[in-house]
């Protein structure tokens, strides 16, 4: 007589996992924020590229038809959205990306529910890169092969090898210091300020979750593009000005402005 042992049902496994995403804000006229969307692709081309969209309606208010409209001209921006915000409303047409609940806001105090916006914080949403037509920018997905780091008690990350190309370094928490150099094709966004002791190539996004205060230091400028709270200046506008030197980047009243340093 043989014996067979029941076959065990493999379960299931369920993991819950967070992270934060770009969030876009569209706002009345439409057209004037898709053409400052436009330019802030322009100026940054393949940003959006692999990173995750969420589009928040509450401003826009806009209609089944309007919300089908608007997916697809973002669609052939290369923008995926992968969920949308709309207070009201539990679900959408079965071809529209599936309505948000329950997100909350990612901020330097930790993660906000979405009263908390109501109540003033909603400028400290992650909009590095803001890029003007009302997009706010969380973090995106760092690079299977992260460099060297440490994370200090005060909240700074010190990275003490140089940043490659494709590398993508995401600290909602403090300050970034690099010890060597950052890459071109490589992206810095950070809480506070940015701190780079070798020849900045990248993007480098500082004050990214609404620090009006934060700066952006490099040994030297090569940088793609600069921000800081959403305010951001690119290569060309700094070439022939402070492109090549060691220079500060700072907020001054509503404009960004790049200093070179003695």
């Amino acid at each position: 007589m043989t014996f067979a042992a029941p076959l065990e049902a493999k379960s299931i496994r369920f993991r819950a996992r967070s992270f934060v995403a770009f969030t876009l804000t569209p706002e009345n006229p439409l057209a004037a924020w898709l053409e400052g969307l436009d330019h802030w692709i322009g100026n940054s081309p393949g940003y959006f590229a692999g990173r995750p969209v969420v589009l928040d309606l509450n401003t826009l208010k806009p209609d089944v038809a309007a919300i089908e409209s608007l997916v697809d001209v973002l669609g052939h921006r290369g923008i995926r959205v992968y969920a949308i915000e709309l207070d009201g409303h539990t679900a959408l047409e079965p071809n529209l990306p599936p309505v948000l609940v329950g997100a909350k806001e990612a901020t330097t105090d930790g993660l906000l529910p979405r009263e908390a916006r109501a109540e003033g914080f909603d400028k400290a949403e992650g909009r590095a890169p803001e890029a003007g037509p009302g997009g706010k920018a969380g973090a995106s997905k760092a690079d299977d092969s992260e460099p060297q780091v440490a994370q200090e008690a005060s909240g700074t990350l010190m990275i003490k090898a140089p940043i490659r190309s494709g590398q993508a370094i995401v600290h909602p928490h403090g300050d970034v210091i690099v010890l060597g150099s950052v890459a071109s094709g490589s992206e810095i966004i950070a809480a506070g300020s940015i701190h780079v002791y070798g020849t900045l190539r990248g993007r480098a996004s500082a004050g990214a979750l609404g620090n009006k205060g934060a700066r952006i230091f490099c040994r030297k400028n090569e940088a793609e593009l600069l921000a800081v709270d959403g305010w951001y200046v690119t290569a060309e506008e700094m070439e022939g000005v402070s492109r090549g030197k060691p220079v500060q980047a700072f907020l001054d009243g509503e404009s960004l402005r790049v200093s070179t340093l003695s």
